[in-house]
């Protein structure tokens, strides 16, 4: 049977025989107020069915109307990509059944899109610069959301039911399509990684999307191909459906490389369909097989009327852009201060504007790239989330600092606190309060601790009056084990050194 295998070739080897081809579709949400065609509210989280009105279920009778905002974000998208902006387009019904899209075919674009014919400079974590050309990026309506019911993992195979919800059905789209992409090389897991993550720090920049992937109001379809070192003709592509992830977008891809290598290998044929990406074991599965767009009857829609644009609009909106990322990138290392691995750390993180706001509610540039670049990032880790995911505020951080600089805890104490915070225990100061974790201050307890240091370490006691100073570093550690670690560390060794006239 073509396309069946059960073994991966090594990625290393697979990038000796094969060059990777890869192809992007982004899908981003817009913010509007209301859907793409209706008035109904596009809001996220509300209880199922509920912002739905006839035009959204497609009951008999109704009209479409066009979402001017929407059309205006999706613009701003397309100058953002560099696109040439059309000058009249319109819409088509792209046809298909599925239980999540109740008109039985989604209202897109087809062969005249909003925008095409633009460009993203991707730049990766050592500072190389990748040219990702744009195909086109045009607009359409969100399908549904469908719940599968029993079986295992959430998966409609060997679900007893679906649900379907029908809120998300008509919410505004921009769908951003890439050429071809070729040379990328063994880099090719990284510019998945780093494109998707420059289109959502994009779109987050316009305001036009809340970008978050976690909602899905970023999802990556993406295609991987392979070709034999020196061919000339792309081999056959699968799709990875659905990726909401940055880091699920560069193992998909990656794992794609090596299982259509070892299935070549095996003397088989790639099968083009589309795949689900499976996040707990990091592979993909077949889906279904990928249609073309023959296969959807695209014609027309009749019941909506062209968009047509003007020179005099298109200014008026390229005028709304924001500083590009890239120069604010710049801006933002100059104001800074950083060295320039600080920096692309900081970025490879996708923490700049986590760092950002933090220095805006009152952190110096210091702290705020210490605490998420070290022990916010490690708490990530071990949650395996992303950095920015995890749930801290830049308040909580500027008032982590704030009790430091004010000697009520240390960094130690500050490191527990802010596993309290993300635990919901409340603001660091509640927290510091609640649980008696203030800086031990009191002089006789902490002359205490030292005099039974001194007492128990007679031999550490002469080589610090010998000169070793650094020797002092071994009585601190039975003085925070007396104080349960609250004790601060500079007045202790004052009172080593009072005590022993020094």
């Amino acid at each position: 049977m073509a396309n069946y295998t059960d073994e991966l070739v090594d990625f290393d080897v697979a990038l000796e025989k094969y060059d990777p081809v890869l192809g992007f579709e982004v899908h981003v949400e817009l913010n509007t107020k209301t859907k793409m065609f209706s008035d109904a509210p596009n809001a996220f989280g509300d209880a199922p069915n509920t912002n739905v009105t006839p035009v959204d279920l497609g009951l008999p009778g109704v009209l479409p109307t066009v979402n001017k905002t929407a059309v205006e974000y999706s613009i701003l998208i397309g100058l953002a990509l560099n696109c040439q902006i059309a000058e009249k387009c319109g819409f088509a019904r792209k046809n298909y059944f599925y239980p999540d899209t109740p008109k039985n075919f989604q209202t897109s674009q087809y062969d005249d899109p909003i925008a095409h014919d633009g460009y993203l400079d991707i730049e990766l974590e050592d500072g190389e610069v990748f040219r990702v050309e744009i195909e086109r990026a045009h607009m359409e309506e969100d399908a549904g959301k469908l719940t599968h019911m029993g079986g295992a993992a959430g998966r409609i195979q060997g679900a007893d039911y679906s649900l379907v919800d029908y809120n998300r059905a008509g919410v505004p789209l921009v769908e951003i399509v890439t050429k071809p992409i070729v040379g990328a090389g063994k880099r090719a897991p990284e510019l998945a990684r780093a494109y998707v993550a420059a289109i959502r720090e994009i779109v987050k920049n316009l305001g036009v999307s809340d970008a978050k992937m976690e909602r899905g109001n970023v999802r990556c379809d993406a295609n991987v191909s392979l070709m034999p070192k020196g061919a000339e003709k792309f081999g056959t592509r699968t799709e990875t459906k659905n990726v909401n992830s940055l880091r699920a977008v560069e193992h998909a891809v990656r794992f794609e490389i090596e299982r259509h290598a070892a299935v070549l290998e095996s003397g088989q044929s790639i099968l083009q369909e589309t795949r689900h990406w499976h996040e707990d074991t990091r592979s993909t599965t077949s889906g279904r097989p990928k249609s073309d767009a023959d296969d959807y009857r695209y014609f027309p829609e009749p019941d909506l009327v062209p968009i047509v644009t003007t020179a005099e609009w298109i200014e008026e909106l390229r005028a709304r852009l924001p500083e590009p990322p890239s120069e604010r990138r710049k801006r933002l290392k100059a104001e800074w201060g950083y060295a320039d691995k600080e920096f692309r750390d900081v970025v490879n993180a996708g923490v700049l504007d986590e760092i950002e706001a933090t220095i805006a509610a009152g952190a110096s540039a210091a702290v705020a790239r210490k605490w998420w670049m070290g022990e916010i990032a490690r708490l990530a880790k071990a949650a395996d989330k992303e950095i920015a995911d995890l749930g801290v505020t830049p308040q909580t951080i500027v008032e982590l600092d704030s009790l430091i600089n004010a000697k009520k805890i240390n960094d130690k104490i500050a490191r527990q606190v802010l596993e309290y915070v993300l635990a919901g225990e409340g603001t660091p100061s509640e927290i510091v309060e609640k649980r008696s974790l203030a800086v031990v201050n009191d002089e006789g307890a902490l002359g205490k601790a030292v005099d039974d240091a001194i007492a128990a370490m007679p031999d550490v006691v002469e080589k610090i009056k010998g000169g070793k100073l650094q020797a002092i570093g071994a009585l601190m550690g039975p003085v925070m084990k007396a104080t349960r670690g609250q004790a601060d560390a500079g007045r202790v060794r004052e009172i080593v050194m009072e005590k022993l006239g020094l």
